[in-house]
């Protein structure tokens, strides 16, 4: 399995932990909420829920209320399929998220696990962003041993550029620092005071929207009808 299709079926699964979803839902959340991935297709989504329903992780359901089930051959139209947790999938994802290994440190990884801080404890939070800290120290200190060896033979512009990804590095670290120190006090990042969930909220179980690089995420397609 590659490194992408295991941060896919993390999200997948993460995501149907809160609640059951249909596929054109889920590729929303995947796309708009999470922020880990740009222009996802259903092409990769699907296959994925194929071998989560095969591993015994999700069932497919028909609609998720009477009135779907009632509604979808009224107007010509196939009924939706929902995606539901079973008991399995729920212990699988409970023991992707207790795992802090080096991939999880990685950019696109971290992000995704980053979502579901919520629904990871403490010390498990904990070793994931110090792992990620101590794998930004190292590319920063890389970068910086390279612009010293190059610096002579770069223009202006590829200087610049050199500076703004190290900024970007040590701008996370910082940020990292911060979120360390919150946890090691014991302070949960707060949610707002209506109640809906926070986007980084690590108290309520909830995924939120993780800040990306190059803009907002593409918005999906008005006429995207597939189920």
């Amino acid at each position: 399995m590659s490194r992408r299709s295991g941060i896919l079926e993390f999200a997948v699964l993460g995501l149907l932990r809160e609640s059951p979803m249909h596929g054109y839902e889920l590729r929303k959340r995947l796309n708009t909420s999470l922020g880990v991935f740009r222009a996802f297709s259903y092409g990769t989504l699907y296959p994925c829920l194929k071998t989560l329903v095969a591993n015994g992780w999700l069932i497919e359901e028909t609609g998720n209320t009477t009135e779907d089930a009632l509604a979808a051959p009224l107007a010509g139209r196939r009924a939706k399929i929902v995606y539901r947790l079973t008991a399995e999938g729920k212990e699988h994802f409970e023991q992707l998220l207790s795992q802090t290994g080096p991939d999880a440190y990685e950019d696109e990884t971290f992000a995704a696990r980053f979502a579901f801080f919520g629904q990871t404890s403490r010390d498990v939070r904990m070793r994931v962003l110090e792992g990620r800290r101590s794998r930004l120290e190292e590319r920063l200190e890389k970068m910086s041993a390279s612009l010293a060896r190059t610096r002579e033979r770069l223009d202006d512009y590829t200087l610049e550029l050199q500076r703004h990804g190290m900024e970007s590095v040590e701008r996370e670290v910082r940020w990292l620092n911060e979120l360390i120190e919150s946890e090691r006090a014991g302070r949960d990042l707060k949610g707002p005071a209506t109640g809906e969930p926070a986007s980084r909220d690590t108290t309520s179980g909830a995924s939120g929207d993780l800040p990306r690089p190059g803009g907002d995420p593409r918005p999906d397609s008005p006429d995207d009808t597939a189920t």
